[in-house]
């Protein structure tokens, strides 16, 4: 499976988890630290990725937009 790990939960300990069972992660934060749920929301669905995240504005951009 890829995941794409907002930067709110990119952690080491957590890519590492993931990546050691064989997963294919990728962080925002190798992406852009300071890059924004509009540029990482296409970056996910171009490359298939489970975007994982606790920001609530994601809710936002998938609903309400």
């Amino acid at each position: 499976m890829k995941f794409l790990l907002d930067v709110c939960v990119s952690s080491c300990a957590l890519q590492t988890f993931l990546a050691g069972q064989g997963h294919d992660v990728l962080s925002a934060v190798a992406v852009d630290p300071k890059g924004s749920d509009e540029q990482f929301m296409p970056l996910a669905l171009q490359d298939d990725r489970v975007l994982v995240t606790e920001d609530k504005d994601f809710g936002e951009l998938i609903f309400v937009r």
